[in-house]
Order: C-alpha cells, then sequence, then structure tokens
C-alpha cells in the first residue's frame, strides 16, 4: 500500500501546484479555529459538555461561514464556475480522486498513519493542500487548515477533523463534481435575473443568505430553507418591507398538512400555539364549532398572533411573489447551528433576521435603538421600503466566487437533472429545437476520457469591482 500511495503524489503534486500557483488566482480565506456546527463533525468533546449555551454555540455556527466579500452569486459567477469546470473536468482526465478508506474516520491533528497520507493526497488533487506542506504521515497544522478549507468550500463545520460529513463529501466522484458544475452553469445562463448595485441573493441548497452592495458582501447569514418534501422555490422578486412583530397568516396547505390533524388529536392545540381561527367578515370562530377530521376544504384560516412564539419570529421580510414565500425570524434558532439545514415549509429562516432588515433600512430613520423599542412594545409594526431590494432564491450545487474558491452543496431537492434545471432555473429557457446534435442531456454525469495531450488548465477568476472607500467588512448575523 505505502508503495501505490507513493506512486501518487508525483501526480497529485502536479495537478495540486497548478491549481496552488498564485496565476491561478487561488486564496486561503480566513478561517475560525474554533469546531463549530452540526454533531456530525464536532469534537467528542463538545458534545459531551452540557454546560455549552445556546449562545456559544450559534456563534460558532456563524463563524463556519467564509469570511471572503465576493458574492456567491453575482454577474460574474458564470464564467468563474466555467473555468472552475474546466479545471474539474482536467481532473476527471487524470483519473479523478480515489477513494479514501473508512480508517479516515475520525482523524485529526496529532493523528499518524497510511491513511494520513491517503488523505494528504486527496487534499493535495483539488488544490486544499499545498503539495510542498504535505511530506510525512502526521496530521500536522496544515494538513488541518487543508481540511478546514475543504469543510469550507462544502458548507461544513470547520472543525479540522474528519467527521461523518466531512468523510462523505471527501468521497463524493469527480464525476457528481462535474454534474454539479455543468447544472449550476445551465441555471445561471438561464436566469433572468437584473443584478443591481444593492440586492439580496438566498442559495437554497446553501442555506445561505447574502446582501451585497456594488459587489461587494456586506452581510452573510446562516439560514433554514424547505425541507425537501415542502422546497423552497427558485424566483426572482423585490423586497418591500420589514414587518416588526408580524402575525402569521397560515397557508393553506400548512393548515391541511399540519393544523387539522394536531386539532383532531388534541382540541387545545390551537390556544398553546396563540393561534386563532378566522370565518367571514374577520370574525374570530370558536375551534371547537370547527370539525377538524372534515377533508373538505376549510371556509376559514388561521392567524397567530405576535409574540415570542409566533413562526416568525419577531421580524418577517416581505417580497410579493407567487410562492407566498418570505423571509423571517424563528423562535427555534437552535436549528441554526445544523450543517443541514432544511427544516422549513418553503420559507427562509434567516439568523441575525434583525441586522438584515436595518442594512434593508440604511438611510432611513429606522436604526436600532428605534427598531429594538418597537419590538419591545410588541404591536406591529409595517416599514415600507423606500426603494425595494431586488432579492433572487437560486439554487446552485457547484459555482466559484470571484476569490477562486470552488464551492460544492448537496443536491437537496434532486434537481441536477435535465428535467430539474427546468423548474429550478429562475426563468426557464424554451427548450432548444430536437435535432441529433441536441439530444446530448444538459448534464451529462459520465467521466470524460483523458485526452491524448492534456492542456493545463489554469483556473484564473475574473477580479470583481474593489470595495467602495470606506466599506465595511462583512458583517455575519448576530
Amino acid at each position: 500500500m505505502r508503495t501505490r500511495r507513493l506512486n501518487l503524489a508525483p501526480m497529485a503534486a502536479g495537478l495540486a501546484a497548478l491549481l496552488l500557483s498564485s496565476e491561478a488566482g487561488l486564496a486561503n480565506p480566513a478561517i475560525s479555529a474554533r469546531p463549530t456546527d452540526g454533531s456530525a463533525d464536532r469534537p467528542r468533546s463538545q458534545l459531551d459538555n452540557p454546560q455549552s449555551s445556546a449562545q456559544s454555540v450559534l456563534d460558532e455556527a456563524r463563524a463556519a461561514q467564509p469570511q471572503h466579500a465576493h458574492p456567491l452569486y453575482g454577474p460574474h459567477t458564470l464564467e468563474h464556475t466555467r473555468a472552475a469546470l474546466a479545471f474539474y473536468e482536467e481532473l476527471a482526465a487524470g483519473g479523478g480522486w480515489p477513494m479514501l478508506p473508512p480508517q479516515i474516520a475520525g482523524l485529526r491533528a496529532g493523528s499518524r498513519g497510511g491513511p494520513v497520507e491517503q488523505l494528504k493526497v486527496r487534499l493535495i488533487l483539488t488544490g486544499d493542500l499545498d503539495p510542498d506542506a504535505a511530506g510525512g504521515d502526521l496530521f500536522d497544522k496544515a494538513t488541518e487548515d487543508a481540511l478546514k478549507r475543504f469543510q469550507v468550500r462544502h458548507g461544513l463545520s470547520q472543525t479540522g477533523s474528519v467527521g461523518r460529513l466531512t468523510t462523505r463529501a471527501l468521497n463524493v466522484p469527480v464525476d457528481v463534481r462535474l454534474n454539479q458544475l455543468r447544472a449550476s452553469i445551465h441555471r445561471l445562463e438561464g436566469n433572468a435575473f437584473a443584478f443591481t448595485s444593492r440586492y439580496v441573493v438566498v442559495n437554497i441548497p446553501g442555506a445561505q443568505v447574502e446582501a451585497i452592495d456594488n459587489g461587494v458582501v456586506e452581510r452573510r447569514h446562516v439560514a433554514i430553507v424547505g425541507r425537501p418534501d415542502r422546497p423552497s422555490p427558485v424566483l426572482a422578486t423585490r423586497i418591500s418591507a420589514v414587518n416588526l412583530n408580524p402575525t402569521w397568516t397560515v397557508p393553506m396547505s400548512i393548515i391541511k398538512a399540519d393544523i387539522m390533524p394536531q386539532m383532531a388529536k388534541d382540541p387545545t392545540w390551537l390556544a398553546k400555539h396563540n393561534m386563532r381561527v378566522i370565518g367571514a367578515g374577520n370574525q374570530e370562530i370558536d375551534p371547537k364549532t370547527i370539525d377538524w377530521k372534515t377533508p373538505r376544504n376549510p371556509n376559514f384560516f388561521v392567524r397567530q398572533d405576535p409574540g415570542p412564539t409566533n413562526s416568525l419570529g419577531t421580524i418577517r421580510i416581505d417580497m410579493p411573489n407567487s410562492h407566498a414565500v418570505l423571509m423571517h425570524d424563528t423562535p427555534k434558532k437552535e436549528l441554526f447551528r445544523n450543517d443541514v439545514r432544511f427544516n422549513s415549509s418553503g420559507c427562509a429562516r434567516v439568523d441575525g433576521v434583525k441586522d438584515l432588515a436595518l442594512w434593508l433600512l440604511k438611510g432611513s430613520e429606522w436604526d436600532q435603538s428605534k427598531i429594538d423599542a418597537a419590538l419591545v412594545i410588541g404591536e406591529r409594526k409595517d416599514i415600507r421600503l423606500s426603494r425595494s431590494v431586488p432579492i433572487a432564491w437560486v439554487y446552485l450545487t457547484g459555482w466559484a466566487a470571484g476569490d477562486g474558491m470552488i464551492h460544492f452543496r448537496d443536491d437537496i431537492y434532486g434537481l441536477d437533472t435535465p428535467e430539474g434545471l427546468v423548474t429550478s432555473t429562475i426563468s426557464p429557457r424554451k427548450p432548444a429545437p430536437v435535432t441529433p446534435a441536441a439530444t446530448k442531456p444538459a448534464v451529462v454525469p459520465a467521466a470524460p476520457s483523458r485526452p491524448a495531450s492534456p492542456q493545463p488548465v489554469r483556473y484564473i477568476p475574473q477580479p470583481l469591482p474593489a470595495p467602495p472607500p470606506g466599506a465595511t467588512p462583512v458583517a455575519l448575523g448576530r
């Protein structure tokens, strides 16, 4: 086995040196050294510590977000992602990367042995580890930093150790990564979103929200998006208002799927959740007068009063759209700590949503002290933006940002297919006429064959506009 690993090293070093060269434009981001997020990759000492406060857990989850100022979705994302695809096609032509053995699970700083060497080869191939720092079989600081970089690129907790989710991401074949990049390119080519100086983007597979001003990410937030059976939609619209202490009018789909079964089992369920039944003429109806087991369409709606248990939390952000989705706070803030954040019924719950609201209201009379005072009063307050802000909800499972970092996220809804691309593009393009040359699927998972004389592929990202004078650094949700 040792001989086989050593034979892989020259090939790995050559490819990684290409990716890590200064001409390639790849730079290590500022990476938090704190272990963060879900239990799959969290050190055992943290899992066994019951004294860890909820606030510290949230702080760690926010620190797991990348610190770079380049937006995940901007005018240059398409060309960056095309360059990333060319690099991964070169990796595929060279045979991709070997599957790592189960023995890599649990590797961390100080580990030694053959599995550490195999992990290093894997990290070299995708440019996460400099081959000049990869000698020996010790899991050293360079290996730990390289693994954290890999974890950043895959939306995982930056623990610097190999847990279950990291192991799974390391062993995703290159063919799948090619498929993700091609699918994202297809969507980016078809997305009809007009970029302006200020806009907001939600990447659904990444469960992440960014607020961009003049090409620079000013705020980045952890989010919770729709679960697979209630997916969040792709859309382009405009944010029109911020609501303080909102009520929640429950969508009829949730009334039928969730509330009616709950009331059939427990007639006090609505009262426990501060919800009221409203009928014709906006008149309140006694829930006891309703047959909650009836399959017929209800002739009423359900509204939840403002308060700390309101499903929208204390702030919601309105964006008129045909899917009736929005961004909002949540009383279940512990969910933000997880690497896998697909728990909503379609809307996007945003960690630190008050800070996002302040960003949207920049230049208005609504500063933090005024918003805090209004939240304490507890009455609903609708604040219309003087100028609406464009927002895009996108579905990108593989993309490259302006800093040269190539990102991947799980295809949580299974949409990286020719059929799924139609429903996961903001403005689906008309299908091309069927011709013999056009019968090839839009996304081809098969590995490309090695070219006779492969040419080096350098990933040279297009630089984005420099931050304006006096611009503040990226702020994470607090």
